[in-house]
């Protein structure tokens, strides 16, 4: 039996957000009528692409995003999906913002496993480049390349295992809705003017 595509918000959408979006979501989507994931709705209202990487979010909080999107039950998400409004937006250009997002991760997941030695390791890990980094000269070609190094390699690791204690977590919603608020809120105030990347399409 087909299933019927999802249908468009309407009268029931959260406050701020267009009723033109689809509805939310699990996972990555093909097209808007099968619904969106939190970050495909920012894309929509920022540049009217499907994509869940757009280019005004910062990559580490669009990793982030997408993790809570897909792992809250459809209550939360749906309560979170005003954000979509704010992350098409917050896109802070410090050089030190993505070790400071994924410390802060690690962080919050040492409050669940607070004898973990290797989620220790990895908070001093971070907190240590984002202090390299926090009196850095604005990134040139060379820097940014390492930069995104270290995105794609230790520093997406580190945020993905710590999401993944959160995730197992008694009361999941309530801490990575929290966690994600918070980072939202901290992006927008801190939001630079650095050039947006390419956008990718469904690139978890």
């Amino acid at each position: 039996m087909t299933t019927p595509p999802a249908r468009r918000a309407s009268v029931e959408s959260p406050a701020g957000i267009p009723d033109s979006l689809p509805l939310p979501g699990r996972f990555a989507h093909l097209h808007p009528d099968d619904g969106a994931c939190l970050m495909e709705a920012a894309a929509l209202m920022s540049s009217g692409r499907f994509t869940d990487s757009p280019a005004g979010t910062h990559p580490t909080l669009a990793a982030l995003a997408r993790v809570v999107n897909d792992s809250v039950g459809d209550d939360t998400r749906h309560a979170l999906w005003p954000l979509a409004a704010d992350l098409a937006g917050a896109r802070p250009a410090e050089r030190d913002y993505a070790p400071l997002l994924a410390g802060a991760v690690v962080d919050a997941a040492r409050l669940v496993r607070p004898t973990s030695r290797r989620l220790a390791r990895h908070g001093r890990a971070c907190r240590g480049r984002a202090q390299k980094l926090a009196h850095a000269p604005a990134a040139g070609p060379a820097a940014r390349i390492t930069d995104l190094l270290w995105w794609r390699g230790p520093g997406r690791r580190r945020l993905e295992q710590a999401l993944g204690v959160l995730c197992g977590a008694p009361d999941a919603d309530q801490r990575l809705s929290g966690l994600l608020r918070e980072a939202v809120a901290q992006a927008r105030d801190g939001a630079g003017g650095e050039a947006p990347s390419r956008e990718r399409r469904c690139n978890r």
